[in-house]
């Protein structure tokens, strides 16, 4: 698997990771058998940059990815976690819940440091907060040695320059926002970052599905224009006898400053599929053709979080 470093960090990472929300039963019922099949699966076959969360699952994901851990040596993966979201309505971004998120998420994961620690989905809190709270206590927890590197994550693009005008993180994470349909996160946003020598990290390469074959869940909130394209390009890429989830896996895996783009399942044989796709070259004319079908919804979206901060 090719490496991308990290912004300025020593870290380099696999330009396609292993997403553990699915473990955490985000999605689907998963049995035990199945999540620590993927993460073995995953770190097989090069993924071994590990991205969870408190709140996939409500600590389920952490606690099986713990498990599914043991016994591999720590040196030999990368491990991401978050803080300041723990439940769909609930935010708790304050200087005391981030040591305590620290530490539980390492009992759970079984380790004693962590690569990176990110403020979770920050878009539904007033930002400030993380300038003024939660960053300055997690660099007091990095400046402890429990964790590596910080920064936060979050779906709109306002949230970046709000953040970096006043303080400075080593990463930062966007989701959805880099896909077939969607470039909004380089076109507005990924020169900025690289000027900051702020790592760039992305995840969601199928937008929540939609860039696949699969039924689409009801909880989608892209516009209805954006799901009709999206049929009529995996449709055509059908045609073609490619699965649209090859292509636009292959596309956001592609962009060289992007360090890593994340991608989960708890499906061992998807994850298995995605490390052969990334191998492969990437169709260029068939790209082209789809990209024409989404021309007229590029970069469509929705909004996420509190209304200030989109």
């Amino acid at each position: 698997m090719q490496t991308r470093r990290l912004g300025q960090t020593d870290l380099h990472l696999p330009v396609l990771s292993f997403g553990a929300s699915s473990l955490g039963a985000e999605f689907r019922s998963v049995t035990l058998d199945e999540a620590l099949a993927s993460v073995r699966v995953a770190l097989e076959n090069g993924l071994n940059f590990i991205d969870t969360s408190p709140f996939y699952g409500r600590g389920m994901s952490e606690v099986l990815l713990g498990i599914a851990l043991r016994g591999v040596p720590r040196e030999s993966y990368t491990l991401c976690t978050k803080l300041g979201r723990y439940d769909l309505p609930h935010f708790d971004f304050s200087a005391k819940r981030v040591g305590e998120s620290v530490d539980v998420s390492l009992h759970r994961l079984g380790t004693d440091h962590l690569d990176i620690v990110l403020c979770h989905d920050i878009e539904f809190v007033p930002m400030q907060q993380i300038v003024d709270e939660t960053l300055p206590a997690l660099r007091k927890i990095q400046q402890a040695g429990k964790v590596r590197y910080i920064g936060f994550s979050g779906y709109p693009m306002k949230i970046f320059r709000f953040i970096l005008e006043q303080t400075s993180v080593d990463c930062v994470l966007s989701y959805n926002q880099y896909t077939l349909q969607n470039t909004r996160f380089v076109d507005e946003v990924v020169p900025y970052l690289k000027s900051k020598g702020v790592g760039v990290m992305s995840a969601g390469p199928f937008s929540a599905r939609l860039l696949t074959n699969a039924p689409l869940p009801a909880w989608l909130k892209e516009p209805a224009e954006v799901k009709t394209a999206a049929r009529a390009a995996a449709a055509l890429c059908t045609s073609r006898g490619v699965d649209i989830a090859k292509l636009a896996l292959q596309f956001s895996i592609a962009h060289p400053d992007i360090a890593t783009t994340v991608s989960g399942s708890a499906n061992p044989v998807n994850i298995r599929n995605w490390a052969r796709w990334a191998a492969e070259p990437l169709d260029a004319a068939l790209l082209a053709e789809v990209a024409a079908i989404f021309a007229p919804v590029k970069n469509l979206g929705h909004r996420e979080g509190l209304p200030e901060n989109n």
